[in-house]
């Protein structure tokens, strides 16, 4: 038996997996702690799992729009993003962050430390201490240091020349460059920790043991084999803990289920476009606007139902078609479900997952602007070719047995 200190912070869709590995490492008889935001208390209970809240680190106290930290929706460039995670998450606080593992680690006495990838704060505590770390990224990885990868953010499909090879190459070193500008308060961070300075950002990363990758290598676009540290444990996908019962409208007519991101991305106008372009055509619709958005928001016709939340895992038995913002988890849910996809991406690493569903012939893939018409034409293709639901059938297929092979559990035993 062993004891693992688990720690992340609000930003979705990465939290509940990390609460997923913590309850597999306790099932396996291992003592495990949460260190979280506030908020995320309620996602850690269900599971029966013992937490921790920052103290001193920010710590969000609800999951609404307006207690969201970053707000990249409102930033103007991706340049402005990389600054705001900076600023706001990886360095600005790293020492907050870094003091308050400090005391948990004091108190909880672990073996070894999990964290999400972007604390680096809590990377430097596990560093002082001198402890095993793994990194576990819910998600694909999202950082330019995985060499042989297609750049983040831009839904890069993967090189097959030198020539895109060499442009890939050159666009994850300008990111590299971009991160950059959080050096110094890391270094700043570091030094009051006792810690030398480094000369650059991502050798903090350099002192995790492993970095797991809970997504599926089926789904995925990396270089085989994975480089170390790197490895896949495969992904760790439920309903969340707000999930509400709901039974939809009963008939014959597909299930179109509708869902955008638990986090607010300015997604109002991209749902109200789907819900009318759903409008006119034989479907029954269920949109779930998730925590924060209220359905008293948006305009209805009458096959389509707008809920605050639905239990997704049954509902995607019945489906047809899932319409998305892409998300890693809102995508690979429905294709193990064997459900083609629409996906709307906003951001974030949404461009990157739709560029893979439509590499492996699951779905499509429209502008988050796109109009009603241009949605509605999309969604009758997509219910109308059955070769999307059968790519998406393969796709599940593969990603299921990613699943019995894969095991954080197992990879965080290995480090101890």
């Amino acid at each position: 038996m062993a004891r693992f200190l688990f720690t992340t912070w609000e930003g979705g869709g990465h939290v509940q997996p990390l609460m997923l590995v913590a309850r597999e490492a306790q099932d396996a008889g291992h003592q495990v702690l949460v260190l979280s935001d506030v908020c995320n208390a309620a996602d850690a209970a269900p599971l029966d799992l013992p937490f921790r809240a920052w103290s001193t680190a920010p710590s969000q106290t609800g999951k609404s729009r307006e207690h969201d930290r970053l707000k990249d929706h409102e930033a103007d460039n991706p340049l402005e993003v990389i600054h705001r995670l900076l600023d706001r998450l990886m360095t600005g606080p790293a020492l907050d962050y870094a003091r308050d593992t400090l005391e948990a680690i004091d108190a909880f006495s672990p073996d070894l430390i999990v964290s999400q990838e972007l604390l680096l704060g809590v990377m430097a505590a596990a560093e002082l201490r001198g402890l095993p770390l793994a990194l576990l990224s819910a998600n694909i990885w999202s950082l330019p240091n995985l060499a042989g990868a297609p750049p983040f953010g831009a839904g890069m499909p993967p090189a097959t020349s030198d020539e895109e090879r060499a442009m890939h190459a050159m666009i994850s070193q300008m990111s590299r460059g971009f991160f950059q500008a959080g050096l110094p308060a890391l270094n700043m961070a570091r030094a009051a920790l006792g810690l030398a300075p480094l000369d650059d950002l991502f050798a903090q990363l350099d002192h995790a043991n492993r970095i797991l990758l809970a997504t599926s290598p089926a789904f995925d676009f990396t270089p085989a084999p994975l480089p170390s540290p790197f490895a896949y444990v495969g992904p760790y996908l439920a309903d969340p803990a707000w999930v509400e019962p709901f039974t939809p409208q009963a008939g014959d007519a597909p299930l179109v289920l509708v869902s955008f991101s638990s986090l607010y991305q300015a997604q109002e106008g991209a749902l109200q476009a789907v819900i009318s372009a759903l409008d006119e055509l034989p479907v029954r619709g269920v949109v779930t606007t998730g925590p924060t958005l209220s359905p008293e928001e948006f305009v209805a016709p009458g096959n389509v139902t707008v809920v605050r939340a639905a239990p997704h895992g049954a509902l995607l038995d019945r489906a047809a078609l899932f319409v998305t913002h892409a998300g890693h988890g809102s995508t690979l849910r429905p294709l193990l479900a064997g459900v083609p996809l629409l996906c709307l991406p906003m951001g974030r690493d949404q461009n990157d997952n739709a560029a893979r569903v439509v590499a492996r012939g699951a779905g499509l893939r429209l502008a988050p602007d796109a109009t009603v018409e241009t949605i509605r034409a999309a969604v009758g293709d997509l219910l109308n070719s059955p070769h999307y639901r059968q790519a998406a059938e393969t796709l599940g297929q593969a990603i299921r047995a990613d699943i019995k092979t894969g095991s954080a559990t197992a990879a965080l035993e290995a480090l101890i």
